[in-house]
């Protein structure tokens, strides 16, 4: 079937690197309006972040990661941000997007149960930690060439990050980090499935 020029929707669909890029500066874009927002209402957003172990606290899980302390902390957070989330994205948006909703619970629930009483847990570092373990990781579990040069390259670039999963300064949420971490492999592992079963039914079928 064909559309007459001009007469029908147009049906390109952007290629791939520019949809990454749109959702990945659409979400950064947001949370500067987010913080934008915090700057000029009285209330304190900050305080809807992770407080470990308390029921309101839970809400922390889903709102913690869009949250910033002030714009130091939020710029802080963006390259790394930009670059690791488009670089997730762009092995499809449904699969980007998915890898990000693992980290985000992960995160945000493994924070809520083991970090100190009284504190308050925010900022997208759990998000940039969790898509840097994932990238890093994820060729291993599906053996693509490629997705292991790009988690070299990005463990050359970014590793240095890695130390921030461990105690620190008081004011650093090394529980986030940390947590973010495991939800990337976690994140690796159940999307590599498909390609990890493949391989298993490929070996099985090889002639002995």
């Amino acid at each position: 079937m064909t559309i007459p020029s001009g007469t029908g929707a147009d049906t390109r669909i952007r290629p791939i690197w520019q949809r990454a890029g749109l959702w990945i500066g659409g979400f950064v874009a947001m949370l500067y309006g987010i913080e934008a927002v915090d700057a000029v209402l009285p209330a304190d957003l900050d305080a809807a972040g992770v407080e470990p172990r308390t029921a309101d606290g839970l809400w922390g899980v889903l709102f913690a990661p869009i949250l910033h302390a002030d714009w130091a902390h939020l710029t802080a957070n963006t390259v790394p941000a930009l670059v690791l989330g488009f670089l997730v994205l762009l092995s499809g948006i449904g699969r980007g997007l998915a890898a990000t909703a693992i980290i985000w619970v992960v995160a945000g629930v493994g924070t809520w149960l083991i970090a100190g009483s009284g504190e308050t847990h925010i900022g997208a570092s759990s998000l940039i930690f969790g898509w840097l373990t994932y990238l890093i990781v994820r060729g291993v579990f599906t053996r693509k060439a490629g997705q292991i040069l790009l988690g070299v390259v990005v463990l050359f670039l970014y590793g240095g990050m890695l130390w921030g999963v461990l105690p620190s300064e008081p004011w650093i949420s090394w529980e986030g980090h940390f947590f973010g971490a495991v939800g990337g492999v976690l994140a690796a592992w159940a999307l590599s499935a498909d390609a990890r079963r493949a391989r298993r039914t490929t070996t099985s079928v090889m002639p002995r």
